[in-house]
């Protein structure tokens, strides 16, 4: 798995440089692991203009605007708190593309409707937001690593057709 997600990372730091385009992160249960994937990668610092770790409520609102009545309303693992993480951290950063991760990596904390291995992951590329919402298996760890291997997936299908440079 670490290779295919290494891969994956090199392909969009690449597609991101040549085409001049910034990434933010916000992330919660991958811990930084995003951030850190793209900053294994030389050239990084053409392309990541910075990182959040919300793992806490109170942070997904000071530093992202995630509202306190989204958290209660639908919880921190939902597909309104990845959707307004990733709008907060476009807003706040001005990065062409930004990304919001919450979920529940296990092995405990899960619930029946809520079970480990759902994550969400809001995507936002030049003002488009969406969310992916994943049911994945596996240790905490796979289930990290799956979540960062499909984000940088999905924004290399995103960002494919799109020429933007200054």
């Amino acid at each position: 798995m670490k290779a295919e997600v290494n891969g994956l990372n090199e392909k969009v730091v690449k597609m991101l440089a040549e085409r001049k385009m910034t990434v933010s992160a916000a992330e919660s249960c991958t811990g930084g692991l995003f951030a850190a994937l793209i900053t294994n990668v030389s050239g990084a610092s053409e392309v990541l203009n910075e990182s959040f770790v919300t793992y806490a409520n109170s942070a997904k609102m000071k530093y992202l605007g995630v509202k306190g009545e989204t958290l209660e309303k639908h919880g921190a693992v939902s597909y309104e708190t990845a959707f307004e993480m990733a709008e907060g951290l476009r807003k706040n950063t001005g990065a062409d593309v930004t990304v919001g991760i919450t979920g529940i990596a296990g092995p405990t904390g899960g619930t029946k409707e809520k079970p480990v291995g759902l994550v969400y992951v809001g995507i936002c590329v030049m003002g488009e937001t969406e969310v992916k919402e994943l049911h994945l298996n596996g240790t905490r760890e796979e289930v990290r690593e799956c979540t960062c291997k499909i984000t940088f997936e999905n924004i290399a299908n995103r960002i494919e057709n799109i020429t933007k440079v200054q």
